[in-house]
């Protein structure tokens, strides 16, 4: 992939890239994979809003993807790469011998007419899906389960990739994206490579109205509203914080404050993120 430059032609081209989409093979979804997708605009089943500066943006159909990779032993043909609205990478429709068709994410280098398979006699090739205990050390690998037969929650967004560092009993060691060093079971599936689409972090998007045709609504600083709105808020002119570390609108602290609380999984985590990289 690589990114396009607008010519300034007004204001809001200036600076503006986008996607040039020369990898995409095909422009209209398959239809037997689309399910209808409600705009929530960030509410919940009360209607109150629990996820703030979402909402509008374009009417989008929800492509079920292959996250589980369950289909062993099954030879798969890669048909098509297409562009998935709802993820920053790319996803690839594939054809089984038995005439079944799904949609997986597209790893890097994955070519139209590539065959794949899942399962403990596949090859240690990029879109072949395998287990843990069956990948050799060193390699990179996205779609990560954490769980046996839960399907993919790990690893899966454009350009990212885990190494797998070490093997002990059963479980392995997998470098994260972010840094971290975490023990996964040997028993959950993966996916050989790393995602596609790995410029897609280098878009800007130039203009505010491309981010509300992503559904992402304005956010207010908080330094912008009133003492009763937010802690940062009032005084005269452009007044610093005035607090021992930044807060968010109730008060909780935020901006590298560490938010996990999960204690029974700590033990999974060999090393964390990176200075830097939040909690």
């Amino acid at each position: 992939m690589a990114v396009k430059v607008y010519k300034p032609t007004t204001p809001s081209r200036r600076g503006m890239t986008g996607s040039t989409f020369e990898e995409i093979t095909k422009s209209t979804p398959e239809k037997s994979l689309l399910r209808p997708l409600n705009n929530k605009a960030g509410r919940n089943f009360r209607g109150k809003v629990t996820v703030h500066h979402q909402g509008g943006g374009a009417k989008r159909m929800y492509r079920l993807i292959d996250f589980r990779r369950n289909k062993f032993g099954v030879p798969g043909k890669v048909e098509a790469i297409e562009y998935d609205p709802n993820r920053s990478s790319r996803i690839a429709l594939v054809l089984y011998a038995d005439g079944e068709r799904r949609y997986i994410i597209a790893p890097e280098g994955l070519k139209v007419g590539a065959q794949i398979m899942s399962g403990p006699q596949a090859d240690i090739a990029v879109g072949n899906a395998l287990k843990l205990s069956d990948i050799p050390l060193g390699t990179v690998v996205h779609n990560v389960e954490l769980y046996p037969g839960r399907g993919g929650q790990l690893v899966r967004a454009a350009g990212v990739g885990a190494q797998l560092q070490a093997k002990e009993g059963d479980y392995v060691t997998l470098r994260m994206p972010s840094g971290e060093v975490r023990m996964v079971l040997a028993a959950c599936m993966a996916t050989v490579g790393s995602v596609g689409n790995s410029d897609h972090g280098n878009i800007k998007l130039g203009k505010a109205g491309r981010s509300r045709w992503l559904g992402r609504r304005p956010t207010t600083r908080g330094s912008a509203m009133t003492p009763r709105d937010h802690p940062h808020g009032g005084g005269e002119g452009k007044a610093p914080i005035g607090m021992p570390g930044p807060k968010s609108p109730w008060g909780k602290p935020t901006l590298g404050a560490r938010t996990r609380r999960n204690k029974l999984t700590n033990k999974y985590i060999v090393r964390r993120r990176g200075k830097g990289r939040g909690r």
